[in-house]
């Protein structure tokens, strides 16, 4: 395809920012991409914008860049390499990068076919039923960011998309025994919101996936985001609401590793993200150590989809699993190496989305097209569904083309 137009707009994301959306025009077709911010972010990551703002880059691919973009020829994944030849993330922030690079895959039929034709299986969601931490303002709220569903043996996409709605579902209908004023509010990403504690949310979940497990005819687990560097203050975990009986307390790294290994095992936790602060590598992997063949340790914060900091942690043993994130480090085409790095070192890829998302359908592409081997998208709300429902087109799609 050859880019023949395009135009930036501001607009907002889910959770009321602003952000940039970029429409182009080809020889094939039209295409529109736009990224997404989030709210509970690793240090390490590049940042969305430049401190100019987003008017800033809309303005600059509109007059100045637009002339270097006109004309690009894009017919493979490696051409992509050609707009962030053009366009600088450092001046202008990941989200532009990754808009342009967006539409112009959204320009293409089935975008991750251009990623890997030979693509064979599409991930399994992971959907945030309770909410806490960072995604909630508020002390009354579980201190973990949030409180996982998944399955693993699941017959297709499809089925656990429709398992975990239905868990969600049911959460919001028990919610009210544990919290009287429960008004059915739900975090950025879609998730429940109650002045519960951390265990009470787990107790709750193991209910409700005991019962839908039953009814589905395949397991179902609890995962957490922990996102530990939001309470992680003077070397210490600072939990606000730790329990229904003890609201407050304090963990020492120690503590922490074993407080986790403990729901680990309680809960048959398969999947525990940012368990500790991001500079912790050596925690990350007493816990790896201790609880990977049950659960798989995974690093976002830790870990920013960054080559360099994915290399300290499998130097480390720190991690089984790692999030991906592509606008953490500004860019597909390094995306991708740290995708191609981490599964060459058996680690499991979660492709995912951000708590400020957009209507962009372009995260199940990418997730398959990269051969990742989960994705987080969320299960309510708009800008989560429409991820869904790509996927389950993409999954009809691959099953259609392996029966040509």
């Amino acid at each position: 395809m050859i880019i023949k137009k395009i135009k930036a707009k501001k607009i907002k994301n889910s959770r009321g920012e602003e952000t940039i959306k970029v429409i182009i025009k080809s020889d094939i077709g039209k295409g529109e991409g736009s990224t997404p911010s989030g709210a509970s972010k690793g240090v390490h990551e590049v940042a969305a914008f430049p401190e100019a703002g987003v008017d800033f880059c809309v303005d600059a691919i509109n007059k100045e860049l637009k002339d270097g973009l006109i004309g690009l020829e894009i017919n493979c994944f490696s051409d992509l390499k050609k707009i962030e030849d053009i366009i600088d993330f450092k001046k202008y922030g990941g989200n532009t990068v990754l808009a342009v690079e967006y539409a112009v895959l959204n320009s293409f039929d089935a975008a991750w076919e251009v990623l890997d034709q030979n693509a064979k299986q599409v991930p399994r969601p992971i959907g945030n039923v309770i909410g806490g931490g960072a995604h909630i303002k508020g002390n009354s709220s579980p201190d973990f960011q949030e409180f996982l569903v998944f399955s693993l043996d699941c017959n297709s996409f499809s089925d656990a998309v429709f398992a975990n709605f239905k868990i969600h579902d049911l959460v919001r209908k028990r919610m009210k025994k544990l919290d009287e004023n429960f008004n059915r509010e739900t975090s950025d990403e879609g998730a429940w919101v109650a002045d519960i504690s951390n265990y009470q949310a787990l107790e709750l979940l193991r209910g409700a996936i005991k019962e839908v497990s039953k009814e589905f005819g395949f397991t179902i687990h609890i995962g957490l985001d922990v996102a530990a560097s939001s309470f992680y203050k003077d070397g210490k975990y600072h939990y606000h609401n730790f329990s229904d009986e003890q609201k407050i307390k304090v963990l020492t790294s120690a503590e922490q590793i074993k407080f986790i290994g403990e729901l680990i095992e309680k809960y048959n936790l398969k999947y525990v993200e940012d368990a500790l602060h991001e500079e912790d590598f050596e925690g990350f992997a007493k816990l790896r150590k201790e609880y990977s063949n049950n659960c798989i340790i995974v690093g976002d914060d830790l870990t920013t989809t960054n080559s360099t900091r994915l290399d300290k942690a499998i130097k480390n043993n720190s991690i089984s699993g790692i999030i991906i994130k592509p606008n953490q480090i500004g860019g597909l085409i390094e995306t991708k190496k740290v995708v191609d790095k981490a599964k060459a070192n058996k680690l499991i890829c979660a492709m995912s989305h951000r708590s400020g998302e957009t209507k962009d359908k372009i995260l199940g592409h990418l997730a398959v097209g990269f051969g990742t081997q989960l994705i987080k998208t969320g299960i309510y709300g708009s800008e989560r569904e429409v991820k869904l429902k790509e996927i389950k087109s993409i999954e009809g799609q691959i099953k259609l083309k392996k029966y040509k």
